[in-house]
């Protein structure tokens, strides 16, 4: 029986793998999110990119993903005014990499303007976005008698870092 148990919890890879659980439930959930500028659309021309943006929310350390046809188009990030007359000289920054693939990190709270130079913001290709900061998360529901403490909540979340000390401790001991 001692030897079976020795078997079970003494294995390295069993320690390993308790562990990584632990850590995973420790680890907190990456909000981040990737956009698609146009959706299945992708970066081109008649495409109201003002109703794309309408019902999204950008948050800080999201990013924009614009497809495109590399050899006509491209990303430049412009202020207010030239993004509403179409100026595409002198841009803020120029997002175009040369593959038709590129990304913008949301970085900053703020609006950003995007058009497409050689006349294409004319045909729709112009998009604005306002990137806020997370919400903060929802409060909790206040507590009812009889339901457990916030203590309790934490011995749960403990419980398999506990387990998997054990485990190696175990382990330890019966090498020997």
């Amino acid at each position: 029986m001692e030897r079976v148990k020795k078997k079970m919890l003494g294995s390295p890879a069993m320690v390993l793998l308790f562990l990584g659980f632990a850590v995973l439930l420790m680890v907190p959930e990456v909000s981040a999110k990737r956009w698609l500028v146009g959706d299945g659309k992708f970066w081109n021309p008649n495409v109201n990119y003002t109703v794309w943006a309408r019902d999204k929310h950008f948050y800080i350390d999201d990013w924009l993903f614009f497809v495109y046809d590399r050899n006509q188009m491209n990303v430049l990030e412009v202020n207010k005014t030239n993004y509403e007359n179409c100026i595409a000289e002198h841009p803020i920054h120029n997002w175009t990499t040369g593959a038709g693939r590129d990304v913008v990190p949301l970085n900053v709270t703020r609006h950003y303007y995007f058009i497409s130079g050689n006349g294409f913001c004319y045909g729709g290709m112009k998009l604005a976005v306002r990137v806020e900061k997370l919400p903060p998360p929802p409060k909790a529901a206040p507590e009812k008698a009889g339901a457990p403490s916030l203590s309790s909540r934490g011995a749960i979340l403990l419980m398999p870092v506990v387990f998997a000390i054990g485990a190696a401790w175990d382990a330890f001991i019966y090498s020997r």
